[in-house]
Formats: structure tokens, sequence, C-alpha cells
């Protein structure tokens, strides 16, 4: 038994310092190893936000996002500080300082601070004190959720400042709750980190027959409270209430107060050490050069990685990277985007299928008959199908329309349950293998609802919710063990 356990903090309670929390215990279960502390600015515990646009739609209730129950700190032994800030780091003497004036002693500080919503310079956005103006929130957190909520009315006019996969979420959300929204976005189409040109004149065209009002190219001038928005163009926005969801900036303000290296996120190499080799950083807040920015997948990659390494299960492990994939979560669109989504005919094999009509687009790209990157619209089948390929790197066959149509699976032959290896990814939203569906199912979840319960699979995007209850029946008629 280790009588001194290392003393690590964690510097935020968000998806990637709880996941990285998590990780750590289910190294080391009873703290033998590691005195955990985490601080967590805000009043609650810590949420999936990926659920969020599900909050603002009213398909689920804000209660069942959170992702620890209430006693999880206790029963983990982690020392747990809500609604605190880290005013200082004392590195001299290794002590962190909270705003409640109390301190942490420490011999390794994980950074998680995540990222802000950013608000574009627009007059009138805020108020002479810097605050958001009566009528306008940002969609980031929990509590914009409800912001938000308390102010729209069904038939009321909203405006959305951004298309992105945020802002298209939240506009997918509010049109939900009978709201009139106009999304306006000031590059020439939607999503374009995530779509091509093609893709996203297909997404524009779902939305506006969904009764999006959505204006490209512009950008916004002037709020006018209580009216809405004065466009580039001179055009006008009515609104009740502005939603900016223009992107997020990573927060680095105690990074840079502590002199650490920081260029777009706290620099970080593959061990997520920072530039004081007592300090590391993941999530939103940290840049690694195989991460794209806002990528909860990669704070989830990077939290095991870093329990491995503060543990010491693991020496030799290191974070080389996230693949980018990208789930639009909305009632009604079925988008997922992945890899290099633009790759060109120049230096891969490029196949698309523009189907506006039917409101379907896909793009497919390879490189040495592999999947790199993809865009699918309205297949959903393929979308499953070509992720699989991506993840598993598995050569494509030769049939490519096929495999864009979701016809093809990396077996070549009818593709089970009992095929998938372990550690395949079923749930990507809330990082679910089939390996944690199985445990979960002997820990006495025998059934589709009781998996969702335990393991969260199902309640992103919901695209896994066929391969979900898939494997529930496998298990189901597989043999009680010891019988």
């Amino acid at each position: 038994m280790v009588v001194n356990p290392r003393r690590v903090v964690v510097v935020g309670y968000g998806m990637a310092g709880a996941r990285f929390a998590e990780e750590v215990r289910r190294r080391d279960p009873v703290g033998e190893r590691v005195a955990l502390t985490v601080v967590g600015a805000e009043s609650h515990p810590a949420y999936n936000r990926v659920l969020l646009s599900a909050v603002l739609a009213g398909t689920m209730p804000a209660g069942v996002v959170g992702l620890h129950a209430a006693d999880w700190a206790e029963t983990a032994g982690v020392d747990l500080r809500l609604g605190v800030r880290v005013e200082e780091i004392d590195r001299a003497r290794r002590q962190v300082v909270l705003s409640d004036g109390s301190t942490v002693e420490y011999d390794a500080v994980v950074l998680a601070t995540g990222s802000r919503a950013w608000v574009p310079p627009v007059e009138g956005l805020r108020g002479e004190s810097g605050a958001l103006a009566a009528d306008v929130a940002t969609f980031r957190e929990l509590d914009d959720c409800a912001a938000i909520l308390s102010r729209v009315r069904p038939g009321a006019p909203v405006a959305v400042l951004g298309g992105g996969l945020l802002g298209l979420e939240a506009a997918r959300g509010l049109l939900g709750r009978g709201c009139l929204v106009t999304v306006v976005h000031p590059v020439g189409h939607l999503m374009e980190r995530q779509v091509d040109p093609a893709g996203g004149a297909v997404l524009a065209k779902v939305l506006t027959d969904m009764g999006v009002d959505v204006r490209l190219g512009r950008s916004a001038a002037q709020h006018l409270s209580g009216d809405g928005l004065k466009l580039d163009d001179g055009g006008h926005v009515p609104a009740e209430l502005v939603v900016v969801a223009a992107g997020v900036r990573a927060e680095t303000g105690l990074a840079e107060a502590l002199g650490l290296a920081v260029d777009g996120g706290i620099v970080v190499d593959d061990t997520l050490r920072t530039s004081d080799p007592r300090l590391h950083a993941l999530g939103d807040c940290a840049a690694h050069p195989g991460t794209a920015p806002g990528m909860v997948q990669s704070g989830w990659d990077q939290a095991v990685v870093l329990a491995d390494l503060v543990t010491g299960a693991n020496p030799a492990a290191r974070y080389r990277g996230t693949p980018p994939v990208a789930r639009l979560k909305a009632r009604g669109i079925d988008l997922t985007a992945l890899g290099e989504v633009h790759a060109s005919s120049a230096d891969a094999e490029v196949i698309t299928l523009d189907d506006p009509t039917r409101d379907r687009y896909a793009k497919l790209a390879l490189r040495d008959n592999r999947v790199i990157g993809a865009i699918i619209l309205g297949f959903p089948d393929a979308a499953a199908t070509i992720t699989e390929f991506f993840d598993t790197g598995t050569p494509a066959p030769s049939d490519r329309l096929a495999l864009l149509l979701g016809r093809a699976n990396p077996s070549g032959t009818t593709r089970t349950p009992a095929d998938l290896p372990d550690d395949a990814l079923v749930c990507r939203c809330n990082t679910v293998t089939k390996a944690g569906l199985v445990a979960a199912w002997r820990a006495g979840a025998t059934s589709v609802p009781a998996l969702v319960a335990a393991t969260r699979a199902t309640t992103g995007c919901g695209t896994c919710a066929d391969k979900t209850a898939a494997i529930a029946d496998w298990l189901a008629e597989l043999p009680v063990e010891g019988s």
C-alpha cells in the first residue's frame, strides 16, 4: 500500500474533468495511489453538454443529463468542491488557492477549464457593464438552457447567431418549442468546418423545409433591443430573443497568468503536460496537434491517457490525437461528418451522391483503399457503416456505391453483435463500448432501458439505438454463466 498517495487537483468539473476523475478511480478505486480533489466553478454536478440540444428541444429533462449521482464523490473518495473558483496556483508552495479562501496542496494539477461561448463584437449584444443584453443569451451551458427557456414563447421570433453545429442544434431545439427561428451565418454555407458547400446547401434546404429562415453570407451589424438584428446588408431579422452560438474560445486565463505556453489553447505534449511538467491540461482548454477544437471525444481519450500516467497504471501511455467525428443531433436531421471532409480528388479518391430533392447528400473520401473522410446526410445506414470502416481502418470494398449506401460492412458478411470486438465503440456520444454493455448486462442491467440507465448509450445523438438493442437481444440469448 502506498503510504503517501500523489495529490492531484483537477481544475474544472466539466465533461473532461469528470471523465478523468472516473478513469483515475477505475484504476485506483480506493485512493491508494492518488488523492483526488476536483474543483468546479458551477454549483451543480458535471453534466453531458452533448445532450443540451435535447434539453432545449424539450425531449429530455435537465435532471437526467448529469454525469454523476449525488453521492458519487463520497462513494469514489473524491474531494469535490462545487461553486468555487481557482484564484491562483502557487507553484512555489504547490498550492491551489480557491475563491472561498481555502487552499489545496498538490503534486500535480490537471487543468480542465474547458471553453467559453464567444460573443462577437456586435453593437448592442452587451450593455455598458459588459453583461449580455436582457434579450440576448449564449448556448453553451446548462444554465444557458434555463435562461433561454425562461424567455421563449411559442410563435415568438428568435434569431440564432451562428450556423455551425451548436447553432443548428439550438435552432432545431427552438423550432421544436414552436418558435419562429432565423439563423444568421456569415459564411456562404452552413457548418463549413464539417460540411462542404454541396452538403451545406442540402442541409440548408432541410432546415428551410422545416421552417427555419436561413440567412447565409450575412453578419449582424447591430442588435436592436426588443426588435431584433440589423444585418450588414441593411436587412432586418425580427427577434424577441437572440441566441448566440458563434463559436467558443478555450478558457486559458489561469494558464496565461501562470506563464504557460498558450496557442489557441494550453499547449500540451503527448503526455498532456504543459510547459510546467507538474501541470497538465485536457479537454477543450488543451491544444494538441492531433486534436480539432471543441471535440468531446478528444477530452475523453485524453482522460484515459492521463489517468494511466498519474496512477502509474501505464507509464508508456501517450495521446496521439483523436480523429474528428461530428454528428448533428437534431430531430429530423441525420448528419455525420468525419475525418477529412474537405478532401479533394487531387489527393484522394472521392465519391459523391447529391440528391437534394430527397434531402440527401453523401461524400466519401478514400486513400490507400481506406476511408479517410465522409459527409453523410440522410443516409443513416451508411453513416453507421462508414463510421465503422473509418474507426477500424478496414480496407474498403471495391463496390464503393454499396459502401456509400450502407450496404457493405468490414467483415464482408452480415455483421452480428458476436462479430464485434469487445472494444468496438457502440455509443460514440458517451464512449460506450460493446464490452461496457456486456459488463452492465452481467451486473444486472438486463434490458435496453436498464442498459441505457447504466451506460447512457443511445442518450446522445441516438444513432446507436438499433445497435444497442441488437446487443441486448444477443445477450439475452446467451446461456447464463455457471448454468
